[in-house]
């Protein structure tokens, strides 16, 4: 063979190996595209807080935020979901990561992912806006812990948060501590901050249960970082259970949210407002539970405003179930749980407790019926929760919770 058809072979071979990487990069890159149809949501939250209140309100300022949060399905790959909806500025986050929580606001060693938007490591959200990252590789394990950690260099301003997370995230001291194994903690904050969504590309059929709600359903007296909220037992119950095909179970529960109203600025738009943003946006979404309706009836009596009807109330239910139905989503009601002793209680708000659930349970609108006011009452009082399953006559606790999560009919979701 002559010197120049030795290189002219050589050349070839390397064009042709090129080509193969240069493809099989083209081919890893379309598997994790945005259009690609395997992604699915394993967590949400719904943002909460509206407006400052005076001034009483946390600014972040060269440090870095460690949000922690549960996943439900797994999935080899993850991008995440930033909005600023209610913040008075532009926000700068000028590094992001994802990572396995060990403990507390520790990390597992090597596991730190960055995460960029459109190739980039920093990210400017306009107000009212929500993005997208880049799609990471990286192994979600299901049912575990996640810690986001987001370093927001210039002073924040007035964060979009969901306020009640029932989860310990945290603060660091000055600095980028994103990827830190060890975050230096300046303080301990409840919200979620900026983080509304994540996603996963999933293997196979599988779809995503949203659980609706106020803060029953956001987990507002379980064990503090414990993910022990009904939502969480539930999707624990179906990964557990192998006659039924796993599901994705994303939390859009806002503790103190309303159907029909809004009061204090930390409890979020009425659910009429925030179905579409904090429902019907989230990746694969085929079962809704709605578990709404006890501030509606409670708060007034706190409040000048007038009381609500439960004609009122059912009017925003067949407003959610209309829209649910217009995308081919199942939507099952669940029966409002018992109130007396409860600090907002009312004789007649009770009464329109009992109407609305008698339309929840009759009313054949939902495609199907979920009775938590069973599962959790007195037998012997059976406007009061069980004694056992509360500590303020409202809100369940762990064992209230799973009991909710342990009575739901799978067959529902076959």
């Amino acid at each position: 063979m002559t010197l120049i058809q030795h290189l002219t072979r050589q050349l070839l071979q390397t064009t042709l190996l090129g080509f193969l990487f240069f493809n099989n990069v083209i081919v890893q890159v379309q598997a994790q595209d945005h259009s690609d149809s395997r992604w699915i949501t394993t967590w949400a939250t719904s943002p909460s807080s509206l407006l400052p209140i005076g001034e009483d309100y946390e600014i972040v300022e060269n440090q870095t935020l460690r949000l922690i949060v549960h996943s439900s399905v797994g999935g080899d790959s993850v991008r995440l979901r930033l909005a600023n909806y209610h913040g008075d500025q532009p926000i700068h986050v000028g590094a992001v990561s994802i990572a396995l929580q060990v403990e507390g606001s520790s990390i597992q060693d090597g596991s730190s992912e960055d995460v960029s938007f459109s190739g980039a490591q920093s990210v400017t959200i306009p107000r009212g806006a929500v993005i997208l990252s880049d799609p990471v590789s990286f192994i979600v394990p299901e049912l575990s812990n996640l810690a986001v950690s987001l370093y927001i260099p210039n002073t924040s301003g007035f964060l979009t948060a969901h306020a009640l997370s029932n989860q310990t995230n945290y603060i660091s001291e000055a600095g980028n501590h994103s990827s830190s194994t060890n975050l230096p903690v300046a303080s301990e904050s409840p919200a979620w901050n900026l983080l509304t969504a994540i996603d996963v590309i999933k293997e196979g059929a599988v779809t995503a249960i949203a659980t609706v709600g106020d803060s029953i359903t956001d987990g507002w007296g379980s064990t503090l970082s414990g993910n022990q909220r009904w939502p969480n037992h539930f999707a624990r119950r179906l990964f557990a259970d192998s006659s039924i095909t796993n599901f994705a179970v994303v939390n859009a529960g806002i503790s103190g949210n309303r159907v029909t109203t809004e009061g204090n600025l930390l409890f979020g738009q009425n659910l009429q407002a925030r179905f579409e943003r904090d429902v019907l946006a989230l990746n694969k979404i085929t079962h809704i539970v709605l578990l709404e309706g006890i501030n509606d009836i409670g708060m007034p009596s706190m409040e000048a405003g007038e009381p609500i009807t439960a004609e009122e109330i059912i009017a925003g239910y067949r407003n959610i179930i209309a829209r649910a139905h217009a995308r081919d989503i199942k939507i099952f009601g669940a029966t409002l749980t018992p109130y007396e002793g409860a600090v907002y209680y009312t004789e007649a708000g009770e009464q329109v407790r009992q109407e609305v659930n008698r339309f929840i349970r009759n009313g054949r609108e939902f495609d199907g019926v979920i009775d938590f006011d069973a599962v959790v009452q007195d037998p012997n009082r059976p406007v009061r929760i069980l004694p056992i399953f509360t500590e303020d006559n409202l809100h369940p606790n762990d064992a209230g919770y799973k009991a909710m999560a342990d009575a739901i009919n799978l067959d529902l979701f076959r």
